[in-house]
């Protein structure tokens, strides 16, 4: 008798979202704020996989574990956790993952800090990478980009093969990639058995996959050792693997995707949705204070009860700067 695999949603929450200070801090990253018809990502994540995924797996670092918890306290969903102690990138998260799981479980891997749209194309797509996983390969998401973005990697594809991944182009790469036609935006989704990933992680990066199974034999309800995870070399799945194996399938996406990795993509989410917007195209966020914008275009006020943020929306990359300037000096505003 043929037995459908277990499909596991594993949700990744590490990430302070340093390019949307001063709102997302270390204490509260942005996947935890809750500035979406009062949710947050990481629960509009959990709820949008609840009726695909058999159980949820929530893959996060100690100081945002408490966090978590209490987002999952609104669901009635099989869930558990992976706790590190000290972050050690993708390539590992995800291999801790598998290893917590059988071999042939699906593992629907998403971070949990994107804006997702469009339920029926979201299923669709999700159906269609199932029944790749199941055929052993990994496959990844391509978003058809709507703009020459520079804030994203890209993935070069022939029909569902992908050719080669690309990363964050300048301007005119990224005008090129869309005259081209054939570059999706790289979602950071994924789907594939747990299996399967290990062996493709094993080969193409053996000293991750060991440490990392090191890691996980150790642990403790799920928690890991601090110790020995600083052994695991700090990799994305990425590098790791999703660029290097010859094993990989594309799903063409035809929903409305957003990683809100910038204030540029928070304000396009925030104007769409109704939010108050001037004359010429300003915006304030985080207060009802009177604001007045004179002599500026498509701005934003940022607020917060310690720090202000005025930036242009074009210039919404820069504002990572801001972070590590605050970062060298050790600022108790982060």
């Amino acid at each position: 008798m043929i037995v459908d695999p277990t499909i596991i949603h594993v949700v990744l929450t590490g990430g302070v979202g340093s390019r949307l200070w001063p709102l997302s801090r270390k204490t509260q990253p942005k996947q935890y704020l809750d500035l979406f018809a009062g949710k947050s990502l990481f629960e509009m994540t959990v709820e949008r996989n609840a009726n695909i995924a058999n159980k949820v797996l929530i893959v996060g670092n100690i100081d945002n574990h408490h966090l978590s918890c209490k987002v999952m306290e609104k669901f009635n969903i099989s869930h558990s956790y992976i706790v590190e102690l000290t972050p050690r990138n993708t390539a590992a998260a995800i291999a801790f993952a598998a290893f917590s799981s059988n071999p042939d479980d699906i593992l629907i891997i998403t971070p949990s800090d994107h804006i997702i749209e469009g339920e029926d194309s979201y299923k669709e797509a999700l159906n269609q990478a199932i029944d790749l996983a199941k055929n052993n390969y990994l496959v990844t998401f391509g978003i058809k980009p709507t703009k020459p973005e520079t804030g994203y990697g890209y993935i070069e594809f022939d029909g569902e093969n992908v050719l080669a991944f690309h990363e964050k182009p300048n301007s005119e790469t990224a005008n090129h990639f869309l005259e081209k036609g054939n570059f999706y935006w790289n979602s950071g989704l994924f789907c594939f058995k747990a299996g399967v990933y290990l062996a493709e992680l094993m080969a193409l990066e053996p000293d991750v996959y060991d440490q990392s199974k090191l890691v996980w034999e150790a642990n403790i309800a799920g928690v890991l050792d601090f110790d020995l995870s600083l052994q695991i070399p700090s990799i994305s799945v990425d590098y790791a693997v999703m660029e290097r194996s010859t094993n990989i399938k594309v799903v063409p996406s035809n929903f409305e995707w957003s990683d809100l990795g910038s204030f540029e993509s928070v304000y396009d989410y925030l104007v769409l949705t109704g939010h108050p917007v001037d004359s010429e195209g300003n915006i304030v966020i985080g207060t009802t204070t009177y604001t007045s914008f004179v002599g500026l275009k498509n701005c934003l006020l940022v607020y917060s009860p310690d720090a202000l943020l005025v930036l242009q929306k074009e210039n919404s990359q820069k504002v990572k700067q801001v972070y590590q300037h605050l970062e060298s000096i050790d600022s108790p505003l982060l």
